[in-house]
């Protein structure tokens, strides 16, 4: 019954018969990438939000264009906000001049002046057939780090997997190829029963797109189904209510639940917000850690040592509702056991986060402990010491919520929350001001968003009318009336019009069509 409601959930089927082996860092997965597009003979496809046109980059344009020369058919796809300022045409030029298949997600569309808000987020590779992986790094020297300048490398994780799931992966990237251009012919992508089977591991790639919700609803379920453990990592956390919830009935219920988030960001603004999520959490038992090191870019969750995921989305609204984004999510315990062994050796890296001295024992109370607990972690204050386009989105649908409650008084604000309202009041005092001397600096880029908005609407509706039109559609009419007797609700139930036919109310109250 719960495999049925996570597959049903996630959209995606549990597939048997895989080898999956968990890659740390990019010490440890950028070596295997490059050897499985090395070793390459028929097809590679490469997919990553960012491709950075610096000394990693330049190591994997060499390597797909050296296969690209031998003839293999080499197709890429990076995003186009992903992409802004790390790579230059003149690089993407080179690649498709040597054969590699580029193709840009989502550039900015003058009909769409919003689609912008969709983003391919998703960090794979599959190559024929054979292999193929699954993180959230990206191709960048930030995830490498430079030794040589004391800069860390940012921590991360991915898998490696072989065997009959990389059908999945492979039909994943085929949907965003199609989004970009031409789909791919059928005889390019591999058949299930055409893959052999690599080992004995059982796993879904749960393949979000924007709109499905797939993976929000199977982290739901996992909360839910938790019995002992769930334990998380995020780069970006900014959970919806109905999510904070279920981590909070679990808590409640007994089950350690630990939320790993970064110690430090890449947009530090936002760390106020971050923290601002964090007492609803630790008031039932939660614990939260942030990491110590450089950034913390992995998304993992691991629950009863038996369910793992691991892959591109963060636990926000972005990741869940608005993006394209790829996760495998492992039903093994060795696998979950070794996830496990590598949460709690970045733990020993971290520093929780509990309530203030006066309540600590009020959270270590309700805190479960668990076996392998190997010692308790340092402890600050709620104000101890200090993303992405992600952790954007993510921050600014916190400060909406916050900003909605002060409003509308829907739920009880936190003390914590105090500064987040005073940041609000003064950019809108700010705003008002300059409304106030200046009104042609709100007047005209309001203007011009509210007339490209409209010619986009406009245009948009004359392409569905000539698609209409073209395929021959007829339009749909529907009459309403006031019926007041049986014999008038019957009427009204038969007054629905079919496609292409037309009819007049006679009933007393009736409107026309």
């Amino acid at each position: 019954m719960l495999d049925q409601a996570f597959t049903r959930a996630a959209g995606a089927p549990l597939v048997t018969g895989n080898g999956v082996r968990l890659l740390k860092d990019a010490a440890e997965n950028y070596p295997a990438w490059l050897a499985a597009i090395h070793g390459a003979e028929h097809r590679i496809f490469f997919e990553n939000y960012i491709f950075h046109d610096d000394e990693t980059g330049a190591a994997f344009a060499e390597a797909l264009k050296a296969k690209a020369r031998d003839g293999v058919r080499v197709r890429l796809i990076y995003d186009w906000m992903g992409g802004v300022g790390k790579a230059s045409h003149k690089f993407w030029h080179a690649l498709r001049a040597a054969g590699v298949d580029v193709r840009c997600f989502n550039p900015p569309q003058v009909s769409r002046p919003f689609d912008w808000l969709h983003r391919n987020h998703r960090k794979t590779i599959a190559v024929d057939g054979r292999i193929g992986f699954v993180s959230g790094l990206c191709v960048d020297h930030l995830w490498a780090g430079r030794p040589e300048r004391g800069i860390e490398p940012w921590r991360d994780t991915g898998i490696e997997v072989r065997g009959p799931a990389l059908c999945d992966i492979e039909r994943a990237f085929a949907q965003v190829w199609a989004t970009c251009g031409a789909p791919l012919p059928a005889e390019d992508l591999a058949s299930r029963e055409s893959i052999a089977p690599a080992g004995d591991v059982a796993l879904r790639i749960v393949a979000n797109a924007p709109g499905t919700t797939g993976l929000f609803r199977l982290d739901q379920l996992i909360a839910a189904a938790a019995r002992r453990t769930l334990w998380l990592t995020d780069a970006y956390f900014a959970g919806v209510p109905p999510y904070v919830q279920a981590l909070r009935a679990a808590a409640r219920d007994g089950v350690d639940v630990r939320l790993l988030v970064p110690g430090s960001s890449d947009i530090p603004i936002l760390r106020p917000l971050s923290q601002s999520g964090y007492r609803p959490l630790l008031e039932t038992g939660i614990r939260v850690f942030e990491w110590k090191g450089s950034m913390l870019h992995a998304k993992t969750a691991v629950s009863d040592c038996c369910w793992a995921r691991v892959g591109s989305s963060n636990l926000n609204v972005a990741s869940w509702f608005g993006n394209y984004e790829l996760d495998a999510v492992v039903e093994d315990e060795r696998f979950a056991a070794a996830l496990e062994e590598m949460y709690l050796a970045d733990l020993d890296y971290s520093t929780e986060v509990v309530l203030r001295p006066r309540r600590r024992h009020e959270a270590y109370s309700k805190a479960s402990t668990y076996p392998r607990e190997r010692r308790r972690r340092d402890v600050i204050g709620m104000s101890g010491p200090a993303g992405s386009a992600s952790r954007a989105a993510a921050g600014a649908l916190r400060l909406g919520r916050t900003v909605s409650a002060a409003l509308t008084e829907q739920r009880v604000l936190e003390p914590t929350e105090a500064r987040l309202l005073v940041l609000v009041g003064a950019v809108l005092l700010g705003i008002a001001a300059i409304a106030l001397l200046w009104p042609l600096i709100i007047a005209v880029p309001l203007s011009v968003i509210l007339v490209w908005s409209a010619l986009a609407l406009l245009a948009r509706a004359y392409t569905l009318r000539r698609m209409r039109r073209a395929r021959g559609q007829p339009t749909m009419k529907l009459v309403r009336t006031t019926a007041t007797t049986p014999e008038a609700d019957s009427e009204a139930a038969r007054s629905t019009v079919a496609p292409g036919a037309e009819r007049s109310s006679t009933n007393r109250g009736g409107l026309g069509k």
